[in-house]
């Protein structure tokens, strides 16, 4: 039976005791069909990651007894924080999945000049809660212990005026740029990869961009979807720097 991993919103801790309700209970009794005395993995994002077992299951509800904790060394050691400009439909929770498999710590979604999405602020936040899930989802499949923190969406030259000053590689992807992410030092501390919508940033959005300390660099010759630019610079990033390089 393959490997079953779950994030749960509770504190974890050898011998405590849940009880899942709602979707995660159909999940395992109904699609998994799991039983008494099945074991499982559970995790929260804080506490670590813990060997459990079915003690009880009902129509409802599920209950877990967590028995013991497991070593785990799935996190990057490098600290990858992804703004990304809002693109339609699924293309953006494939981003959100990916970039989460991929070991991104933080991922900012952001409204622009170009983009065509467009969120008032009660879909704003309850795009927010759905980008959450898929990334906690993608932790469950990809052996992560620690969903990334999915920021609230804002307009991208707000971002630039809210951020802080920290120490960290700033990179924004501009197709011609001369730079490669291959040309770029490793990051002493962090990197931040800014990724445009569909329609790419404008030229004032570039110029913001330089004011506030982005580099650009370019991913070759060819201009790529903006879910295949994610993903190919969190990829070569991770390769050049991060766990992807081992």
């Amino acid at each position: 039976m393959p490997l079953t991993r779950l994030f749960v919103n509770s504190t974890l801790s050898a011998g405590a005791d849940l009880r899942l309700e709602k979707d995660q209970a159909r999940y395992l009794g109904r699609v998994l069909r799991l039983g008494h005395g099945d074991t499982l993995r559970v995790f929260n994002g804080d506490d670590g990651e813990f060997h459990a077992t079915i003690s009880k299951i009902t129509k409802d509800s599920v209950a877990v007894h967590v028995v013991s904790p497991i070593e785990a060394g799935t996190e990057s050691p490098l600290k990858i924080h992804l703004v990304q400009g809002i693109s339609r439909g699924e293309r953006m929770d494939f981003v959100v999945q990916k970039a989460t498999e991929l070991g991104v710590k933080r991922i900012t979604p952001v409204l622009s000049q170009y983009g065509v999405v467009k969120l008032d602020k009660t879909r704003a936040g309850k795009r927010q809660d759905h980008w959450q899930s898929v990334a906690e989802s993608a932790c469950e499949q990809s052996g992560r212990i620690r969903p990334p923190l999915i920021d609230e969406v804002i307009a991208l030259n707000t971002w630039f005026g809210a951020r802080p000053a920290e120490a960290g590689t700033d990179l924004i992807l501009r197709p011609g740029a001369i730079n490669s992410l291959a040309s770029i030092p490793t990051p002493a501390t962090k990197v931040c990869l800014l990724i445009g919508p569909e329609g790419g940033f404008s030229d004032s959005e570039y110029d913001d961009a330089q004011v506030a300390g982005f580099q650009p660099v370019a991913l070759g010759p060819r201009v790529l979807r903006t879910e295949t630019a994610a993903l190919a610079a969190i990829s070569v990033a991770q390769s050049l720097w991060g766990d992807l390089a081992s």
